[in-house]
């Protein structure tokens, strides 16, 4: 399932996010990762959560290198039952107008690895008109 957390910059998503993480590794019996850009705000995440800061990540840029990097991440833990990505709209090279592809293949691989994905944007719905909506939920 991907669960998208859209709404203006500022409205709380990442305090959501984090909650939703926070309580995600205490309900599953395997691994959840926290995807975010930079060290900021990772003092409020369980210890037990993975956080991965993508400033590390330099050369990860775009969608598909994006993508090619959550496969990775993947492949090499087969236990990861959830993956939040925060702000992913922020991240290098990626916009609003890769979305409708990179929900698709979010899409893909939950089906496929039976992994939850919690994706925050910031960005007016309207703005993601594009995406195809089946198979997600909207947590707001």
């Amino acid at each position: 399932m991907v669960n998208l957390l859209i709404g203006p910059k500022g409205t709380g998503k990442t305090q959501i996010m984090i909650d939703l993480a926070n309580k995600a590794v205490k309900d599953c019996n395997g691994n959840v990762v926290f995807i975010k850009k930079s060290h900021q705000d990772t003092f409020n995440l369980s210890f037990d959560i993975r956080v991965i800061c993508m400033d590390d990540y330099a050369k990860v840029t775009g969608a598909d290198a994006y993508l090619g990097f959550i496969y990775g991440m993947l492949s090499a833990n087969h236990d990861i039952e959830a993956v939040f990505i925060d702000g992913l709209l922020k991240h290098s090279g990626i916009s609003s107008d890769h979305m409708p592809a990179f929900i698709e293949e979010l899409k893909n691989i939950s089906k496929n690895d039976n992994v939850d994905f919690y994706v925050s944007l910031s960005a007016e719905k309207d703005s993601l008109a594009g995406v195809d909506m089946t198979d997600c939920t909207l947590l707001n």
